[in-house]
């Protein structure tokens, strides 16, 4: 009867010993922006301080707005080596400059920077000259990788803002998954990687896709579940320009022309297997039209999107491609 007792004794401790997982939630600013990271751990460890140092890792490479980050120096003409994570972007940017024939060009960020898209939204008359002039210097086939460093030309200016946010929310994520961790959320900006499952409510990830809204209020457009994928979105809705006509133009500017996109699309939800692939493609898919994307969707069953769009009665539609979750 003892020995009974003993062993049931054991088997209660035993149990009484496993630790339920942490729901651990993490948040602050980065990149001009917020984070938000929401992970299981079993020893209910807080890593703020890996994260805020992966973030300054990152922003030292690749960050425009620090003068002396790798990528500042480069475009000032400076020979330097990159950084992993620099030649681990450039390599990824890269591939979707060809896949897109130069929808994405990341050297496009000094005719961004001329056209200055302010709180007046109105077009001014930017010289033209000026514009002829920059898109000499644009074309990422103009950059090459050698030896760790960057072969340029003199002129062409480097910027990985449309794909660095995403990668920043890659690095998080890999890093607690060298952690052993399995389930998690992290989120920045809006750009999102899911891996596992909500322990806290038993079921698989819920990320919502904003609605358009141009006087800047939040709602959800709809709601969708993320599970072992990332998802970037992409919206003209809050950043445009508008003409003596009423003509919306994106943000987005065209990489073939150096001039605003003029489009119909308010907002392009990508998924993707990681963050940054999803973040790059949200903004081509901006620039190339429903049509193209279309086109371009039939070919990479990997890629998901979802498109909102405002109709000839100016009405808004949706458009999902290759099963975009409902």
């Amino acid at each position: 009867m003892n020995k009974i007792l003993l062993s049931i004794s054991l088997v209660l401790l035993f149990f009484s010993c496993q630790q339920e997982p942490k729901n651990i939630k993490l948040s602050g600013p980065v990149f001009g922006t917020s984070y938000s990271v929401q992970y299981h751990s079993e020893h209910d460890v807080n890593y703020q301080k890996q994260f805020d140092s992966l973030f300054n890792v990152v922003n030292q490479s690749m960050s425009t707005y620090i003068p002396d980050s790798k990528i500042s120096r480069i475009n000032k003409g400076e020979a330097i080596e990159v950084d992993a994570h620099f030649t681990r972007v450039f390599n990824n940017a890269r591939q979707i400059y060809r896949a897109t024939e130069g929808a994405f060009d990341p050297t496009i960020g000094a005719v961004v920077n001329a056209w200055d898209f302010g709180p007046e939204g109105k077009i001014t008359n930017i010289d033209s000259t000026a514009i002829d002039g920059l898109m000499k210097a644009v074309g990422f086939n103009r950059m090459g990788l050698r030896d760790n460093k960057i072969i340029k030309s003199g002129a062409s200016y480097l910027d990985f803002n449309a794909i660095a946010k995403g990668y920043g929310v890659d690095v998080i994520g890999e890093f607690l998954e060298r952690k052993n961790v399995t389930d998690y959320l992290v989120e920045i900006g809006g750009e999102i990687r899911a891996r596992g499952i909500n322990l806290e409510k038993q079921s698989t990830w819920k990320v919502g896709i904003d609605d358009p809204n141009f006087e800047g209020e939040q709602s959800y457009s709809k709601v969708i579940p993320l599970q072992d994928e990332a998802m970037a979105t992409s919206g003209t809705y809050r950043k445009f320009k508008v003409d003596e006509n009423g003509n919306r133009y994106a943000h987005i500017i065209d990489t073939k022309t150096g001039y605003p996109s003029k489009t119909n699309i308010l907002s392009v939800s990508v998924l993707a297997e990681d963050c940054m692939t999803a973040d790059a493609y949200a903004t081509a898919f901006q620039a190339m039209g429903i049509e193209k994307v279309t086109e371009f969707l039939y070919r990479h069953s990997e890629l998901k999107a979802f498109i909102i769009f405002e109709n000839d009665d100016n009405e808004f539609e949706t458009v999902s491609l290759n099963n975009f979750p409902d």
